[in-house]
Order: C-alpha cells, then sequence, then structure tokens
C-alpha cells in the first residue's frame, strides 16, 4: 500500500465511519503528509505497512526541532490515529508510535472578555452599513448561544425555532442539538433578516443559510476571524481575540452566574464534561462565593 492511497482510505474512514468534519480530516491528513515529505526528503522508502518504529521516532526527533511541544503532541496523536485505522483494517500488526510518549504541555486557557467588553465591542460596531447589522447579528450569536465559528457560518434560517426558544445546531460530525436563544440576540438576528438580508440577491445555494456577505453567498470561517479581529482593534482591547473567545466567555459567564455545568455541556455539545471543565477556570473570589452560599459548614 502506497502513502497516496493510504490517506484516501483514512480520508473517508474518518468521513464515513467516524463522521468528522472537513476540517479535521484536513488536520488529520496534513500529519500523514508531514511524515510523507520527511520520508521524501530523506529518501527512505517505507510504506504505511513496513515503517518502522525507529524511523517513526527519527522523523519525532525532527519534528521536536520545528514546533512547539503542543503541536508535536498533536501530530503524534494524528499519526497514532492513523496507525490504529490500519491496524484495525488489518494492513499492519502493530502500531509504531505505541512506545511513543507526548511531549508534557501546560494546558493554556484563552482569554476571555468581560460583559463589558462584549458591550464595548459590540458598540464598536459601525451600524450605518449593512456589514454591520450582520456582524453585530453574529457576535450576538456567537457569545449568545456559544457556538463554533463553523456553526454560526452553517446556520440555517430553518434552524431557528424563535417561538420555541431555540437554535438547531449541526456541530462536530454532523451532530444536532438544540440551544436556547436569548430574546436579544433574536432581535438582531431579526433585524438583520428583515432589514439587511431580506434586500440582497441571493445565490440558490445560500437561500436558507443564515449568514451572508454582500455577493449573496455563504461567510466563511476567515471572514468571522477578520471581523472579530477588526472589531477588537476598534475598541482598543488588547487580548488577543477570536470567535472561539465569545464561546469560552459565554460558558464561563453562565457558570460563574451558577449554571449547572452538565446543562454548560450540552450546550456548548461536549460529548465530556472533562472538556467542558477547560473552559471553567473561575477566579478565587467566585470559589469563595460558592462555598459561602452552598457548604454546609459555612459559618
Amino acid at each position: 500500500m502506497k502513502w497516496h492511497q493510504a490517506l484516501i482510505d483514512y480520508k473517508n474512514y474518518l468521513r464515513i465511519e467516524r463522521g468528522l468534519s472537513e476540517n479535521s480530516i484536513t488536520n488529520y491528513s496534513l500529519d500523514i503528509k508531514k511524515l510523507q515529505q520527511w520520508l521524501n526528503e530523506n529518501t527512505i522508502d517505507e510504506t504505511p505497512i513496513s515503517i518502522s518504529e525507529d524511523t517513526i521516532q527519527q522523523f519525532i526527533y525532527h519534528v521536536a526541532k520545528l514546533v512547539n511541544p503542543a503541536s508535536q503532541s498533536r501530530i503524534i496523536s494524528g499519526l497514532r490515529g492513523f496507525f490504529n485505522y490500519l491496524i484495525f483494517e488489518e494492513y499492519r500488526k502493530t502500531n509504531p508510535l505505541e512506545l511513543i510518549e507526548s511531549p508534557k504541555t501546560a494546558r493554556k486557557l484563552p482569554d476571555t472578555l468581560s460583559e463589558k467588553e462584549i458591550d464595548l465591542l459590540i458598540r464598536s460596531i459601525d451600524l450605518s452599513t449593512p456589514q454591520g447589522e450582520r456582524n453585530r447579528a453574529i457576535i450576538e450569536t456567537l457569545y449568545g448561544c456559544g457556538l463554533r465559528v463553523s456553526e454560526v457560518i452553517n446556520l440555517k434560517i430553518s434552524d431557528l425555532f424563535f417561538e420555541e426558544g431555540f437554535i438547531k445546531v449541526t456541530g462536530k460530525g454532523d451532530k444536532q442539538r438544540f440551544v436556547p436563544i436569548g430574546n436579544l440576540t433574536k432581535k438582531y438576528i431579526n433585524i438583520y433578516r428583515k432589514e439587511i438580508r431580506n434586500h440582497q440577491e441571493i445565490f440558490p445555494q445560500a437561500k436558507d443559510t443564515l449568514f451572508l456577505n454582500r455577493r449573496g453567498k455563504g461567510l466563511t470561517r476567515a471572514m468571522i476571524f477578520t471581523i472579530v479581529k477588526n472589531l477588537t482593534e476598534i475598541a482598543g482591547i488588547k487580548k488577543t481575540i477570536s470567535p472561539h473567545t465569545f464561546r469560552h466567555s459565554f460558558a464561563t459567564h453562565l457558570l460563574e452566574n451558577g449554571a449547572n455545568l452538565r446543562a454548560i455541556q450540552q450546550m456548548l455539545g461536549h460529548e465530556s464534561i472533562t472538556t467542558t471543565e477547560i473552559y471553567t477556570h473561575l477566579d478565587k473570589s467566585h470559589l469563595t462565593e460558592v462555598i459561602n452560599r452552598f457548604h454546609p459548614r459555612k459559618d
């Protein structure tokens, strides 16, 4: 089996059997391509079936010189998954990464925006342009519903159940969930739909897509990142902010105001509660308040 064919088969497996998104499949593929490129550059003639643990170890040493521990750990994890797939398909008997340990990495939490900073960002939007009304609705949806950027750009008009107070979100692996939507977010989405979107010429493929660019097509991830970056600069906020910051802030603010961690897990679409706990970096004053309010020995 050649690398090219193995990669095609693996991508089909990730897409069909695992139900992963195209972004995830692309990331996994890049790890395998890096290994393949390194083999070619060093004229090492080993296939996915024959490659040895020693060769993999040499590649990992090479990678360690180029990337940080977190990236190194991700590449090791990606390759381990690929060779586990080959074992599953009975192409190999062993995984050459089985004894290779990932480097220890510190868990770095992203910046969180305060409620005042979010209000400042929204006030910084120029509402005199059609794009301004759209951008306000996007930011309110990111923060008000805790969505991933991919979930926002793929949100459909048919996913809006405003009378019931929910939106239907298609997350990782095409898994769907219903997320509550607040009145303020509904208000700004409705303003955008009625005053801006209804007056656009829309491409047939985007008829049901909620957020559109000025040409009537769906937005890209890069567009959302650019919108957030520009707003951050206008607002004069010095933190490192991305669309994901609003999702993180959504979870943190809910938790700080007493929301149940399991409920937050459901709204974020996390399979594991452990993943949700990443969002719970609370300051000590809040933890003290929890003890003072709820512990039976507080007095």
